[in-house]
């Protein structure tokens, strides 16, 4: 089982950019695979006030890949409604240039509608979101493949789908959430991986019962269950002593990668608390 970091908090005990470096550098010490940053404009109303500090995601990220070498780096998850799709494809394949071909793309519908009221960013009704997120995911594929004629949907037009430097490597689609009908539909339509939420009350078995629900949708679009990769954001206990026997049941159910979320401002402390589990999540 692979092991990412997932970064909430920027409210970091002195400057940002060296606690964001220092960040990078010790994920990759421990044998960490991912490290990810959420895509937000406010902070989340559960971690602080809105006067909290945030950074916009795709900035940190380009941050990040000039201070790591091996870590894949993403958005967990990229708001369908906060970039154009056609702006989007081209920031991913920059960032999957710069990094020497880590970047992954993360997409959800977004949901957090006091930060778009906040700074004035449209927040259509959620049947648009998912309508929005489908069209971007055909953009971004398309703009990622040698095609570069129009696209023509009922929210996007795009003259020419034209993405020079392309990304290094095919940048694996990530479509995060759990929602049923809608959500997991489009994983099964598109993504290279599904992320569910995972912690100690939802436990595997609701992990397992989202993923049984996947099963059924591969089984209707014609998609192979097994080429899609399932990963987890643990955002439950992350006491190092029995974390990995906390995974084992999630690596049982085909998860194949963590994300753990850290709520606290010196996430270093948490990654050096799991250096010693790394060998032993990857065994899994």
């Amino acid at each position: 089982m692979r092991l990412g970091l997932h970064l909430v908090n920027f409210g970091f005990d002195g400057a940002v950019g060296p606690a964001l470096a220092r960040t990078g550098a010790a994920v990759e010490e421990a044998g960490f695979d991912n490290l990810s940053v959420m895509d937000h404009l406010l902070q989340l109303e559960f971690m602080g006030p809105p006067s909290s500090p945030v950074l916009e995601g795709y900035t940190t990220l380009g941050f990040l890949a000039a201070h790591t070498s091996t870590v894949d780096l993403q958005l967990l998850v990229t708001g369908t409604t906060y970039r154009h799709p056609g702006v989007l494809a081209k920031i991913v394949a920059t960032l999957d240039q710069l990094s020497g071909g880590r970047a992954v793309l993360g997409l959800g519908a977004a949901w957090y509608e006091a930060e778009h009221r906040a700074l004035g960013v449209p927040f259509p009704p959620l049947a648009e979101r998912f309508e929005r997120l489908e069209e971007t995911v055909q953009i971004v594929q398309q703009m990622f493949s040698p095609q570069d004629g129009p696209y023509v949907g009922k929210h996007y037009r795009l003259d020419a789908t034209v993405c020079s430097p392309p990304p290094v490597r095919p940048v694996p689609l990530m479509i995060g959430g759990s929602g049923e009908r809608q959500t997991l539909r489009l994983v099964a339509r598109y993504a290279d991986a599904c992320n569910l939420f995972a912690n100690d009350v939802l436990g595997p078995a609701g992990a397992a019962a989202k993923l049984d629900v996947l099963r059924r949708h591969c089984a209707d679009v014609g998609r192979d269950y097994d080429a899609i990769a399932k990963t987890v954001l643990w955002t439950g206990d992350c006491d190092p002593v029995g974390f990995t026997e906390k995974m084992r049941p999630y690596a049982d159910l085909g998860v194949t990668e963590v994300h753990v979320m850290h709520l606290g401002n010196q996430p270093w402390d948490l990654v050096q608390a799991l250096a010693g589990q790394v060998g032993a999540l990857h065994a899994l």
